[in-house]
């Protein structure tokens, strides 16, 4: 008998990420902050990235708020986010992370994660970078004094590089680079056994 293949979409798989940069540089980022709870009725990712950040991203009429970091003109098409500590503390919504990658983010910097936020980053291939406060106000620095500020992520190097030529270590568990250099999810995880399975 023939056995049928079966095709998972998986996540995208994170090799070497080379981007403009966003910085937020604000503690304790709740996932209500990243996308609001009145986002959460859907079961769909979709448009989840267009309301990232909605209530500071928007005015009331829903115009954009043109000192949100995201509406400025150098902020598009970056797929990197720096933060302040504590991001995606408060409630385990997995749309956080869904609205993230949504909106085209790939990796996220902070000096620390919530633990239920690093684990729904990860099933949705979010690398997620901890580095130490100094590292992480220097980026602050230089992104809000350089427009269009761009770092490179590899991720098999464990390595950031700046523009002025600095590269920076990272530490990253080796289960969880696994999943992202091979675009992992929980599904493909267990298909990997598929032998086994059946």
């Amino acid at each position: 008998m023939t056995r049928a293949k079966i095709v998972v979409a998986g996540t995208p798989k994170i090799d070497v990420i080379e981007s403009k940069t966003v910085v937020i540089p604000i503690e304790n980022i709740d996932t209500d902050q990243i996308i609001p709870a009145r986002f959460l009725k859907t079961t769909s990712k979709d448009g989840l990235g267009d309301n990232l950040f909605c209530d500071w991203r928007y005015a009331a009429d829903g115009t954009p708020n043109p000192d949100f970091p995201l509406n400025k003109p150098e902020a598009k098409g970056a797929e990197i986010l720096v933060v302040g500590d504590n991001f995606g503390c408060g409630s385990s919504r997995e749309h956080a992370p869904w609205a993230l990658v949504q909106y085209g983010f790939r990796a996220v910097i902070s000096t620390s994660f919530a633990d239920i936020f690093k684990g729904n980053a990860l099933k949705n291939g979010l690398l997620l970078i901890k580095l130490d406060a100094k590292t992480v106000d220097r980026l602050f620095k230089e992104a809000e004094a350089s427009p269009g500020y761009r770092l490179a992520l590899d991720l098999d190097q464990q390595t950031i590089s700046t523009p002025g030529g600095e590269h920076i270590s990272f530490e990253i568990d080796p289960f969880r680079k696994h999943c992202l250099k091979n675009g992992l999810d929980e599904i493909g995880l267990t298909l990997e056994h598929t032998e086994k399975i059946m």
